[in-house]
């Protein structure tokens, strides 16, 4: 027999219950510069059922569920909810990002650049893939995350391909996506996405990311104090062939941030709807405090901004701290932090002033709406706002009392969202309002939002998961 001291062979094999399957954990380390050119996607079954272009019912993979950010998951008559399970030990660092359903499976990812899957029954982790180390946010010349800044946008699962995308930002001031094989975690791709003669130091990626017309989109703001030499950008990063990276820059001289928590808007043409945040002139229109269409290969189609854009701009008064809402026939719902709401046609945004209609909501509005139908659901600073936007007339059907809201979701008759200020999980009946449940949480970072699986709602309280079982 051969001396074995020479040779060192490790394997880590943990089988666990994934649903129907098998999960394993498997440790790899990324190599120390990112590949160039389009990630590549990796053969193979899907890690959850495709549902084609219905909703996937039962399968939250990406934002809110779908690209119109709808928030929306049916369940049958609710009269209980209980605590499920909460954990897992062993999160590294706090979850900003959704969490995201696939099967029985519950993916997180964390700002230490971080990966986990949960098995959505027990909470158990089935395997854990660290990306790289994450920046030290004392690094940075401003901000709000810390003490490091890693995943911040929330990621996106192709369910055809069992590929998980997510956007790490790494030490060596490179914001990178990765492609991780969603059954067990390795690495299959990975491509730098820093926007072109862009400072990463002060771009921050906190809106989601979004799947559609073969590209995963991945927008970029500032950081928080708006430091540095910023702007808005879209990046388009093709799944599959060799076609390039395509962008779009906000024409502004600085600023003209793309952070709301749910990233983008898509239309059933597969156009893109982004809002902005102020732009650095108060004179000549910018497009900063702005809704803007762009085509699948992010060219600009149209725009709108309120006619006080200039008010707006030079009080940092984003338009775009919650993205743009798709609704059903097309149009559009925007509301920002100055809390009035505009709606606008999905064929013709309108320029500055073009809007259908526009009403005072709330006090300020942030993060991302939930939208049944028409029913259009708005965390607000003072709570959730129900708002009619079947009308231009935009009336207010029926608001929560005040309490700092993050973005909301829909489970059955149930209105789902966290109280940031208090750390508490609270449910209200969707027909008026009235307060159902409440549970409380270890934390609750800013903009955080709960998700949905079968019969179920997760929801992240700074470094740990609570599973909410609906009965």
């Amino acid at each position: 027999m051969k001396d074995q001291s020479k040779i060192v062979l490790v394997v880590v094999v943990v089988i666990v219950a994934l649903g129907a399957g098998l999960g394993y954990v498997i440790l790899r380390s990324p190599p120390s510069k990112p590949a160039s050119g389009p990630p590549v996607v990796p053969s193979g079954p899907a890690v959850c059922p495709s549902q084609g272009e219905g909703k996937p019912t039962g399968n939250w993979t990406t934002y809110h569920e779908d690209n119109v950010r709808s928030g929306a998951e049916p369940a049958s008559s609710i009269t209980t909810v209980h605590a499920q399970w909460s954990g897992p030990t062993g999160l590294d660092g706090n979850v900003y990002a959704e969490p995201l359903v696939c099967g029985n499976a519950l993916y997180v990812a964390t700002e230490e650049d971080s990966v986990y899957a949960v098995n959505a029954t027990t909470g158990s982790i089935v395997w854990h893939t660290h990306l790289g180390t994450p920046v030290s946010s004392n690094t940075l010349p401003c901000g709000d995350i810390g003490p490091t800044t890693g995943i911040t946008g929330t990621p996106v699962i192709d369910s055809a391909t069992a590929v998980l995308y997510v956007v790490a930002f790494l030490s060596s001031d490179q914001h990178v996506l990765f492609g991780l094989n969603a059954l067990n975690g390795s690495i299959e791709s990975q491509v730098g996405v820093d926007p072109p003669g862009s400072n990463p130091q002060v771009e921050q990626q906190r809106g989601a990311l979004t799947l559609a017309n073969g590209y995963v989109y991945v927008v970029y703001g500032g950081l928080f104090g708006d430091c540095g030499n910023y702007r808005g950008w879209v990046v388009g990063v093709p799944v599959a062939g060799t076609s390039p990276m395509v962008s779009y820059q906000v024409p502004t001289q600085r600023e003209g941030a793309i952070w709301g928590t749910a990233g983008t808007g898509v239309a059933a043409n597969g156009d893109l709807y982004v809002a902005t945040g102020n732009g650095a002139s108060t004179t000549t229109f910018d497009h900063g405090d702005a809704v803007i269409e762009l085509s699948p290969n992010l060219t600009e189609l149209g725009y709108f901004a309120p006619t006080n854009w200039k008010q707006l701009n030079s009080q940092d008064d984003d338009l775009g701290s919650v993205a743009p809402t798709v609704l059903p026939n097309g149009n559009v719902f925007q509301i920002g932090k100055e809390g009035v709401g505009y709606l606008l046609s999905g064929s013709s945004l309108g320029g500055i002033g073009g809007q259908l209609g526009n009403a005072s909501v709330c006090n300020g509005a942030y993060g991302g709406t939930a939208h049944l139908g028409f029913s259009v659901l708005v965390p607000c600073v003072n709570g959730i706002f129900d708002v009619n936007a079947s009308t231009p007339q935009l009336p207010v059907e029926w608001h929560t009392t005040g309490f700092d809201a993050g973005s909301p979701i829909v489970t059955g008759h149930v209105v789902w969202a966290v109280d940031i200020s208090n750390a508490k999980l609270l449910g209200f009946n969707i027909s008026n309002g009235d307060p159902e449940f409440s549970f409380s949480l270890g934390s609750a970072d800013h903009f955080i939002s709960p998700a949905a699986g079968p019969g179920t709602v997760y929801v992240a309280g700074g470094g740990q998961l609570y599973a909410f079982a609906l009965v």
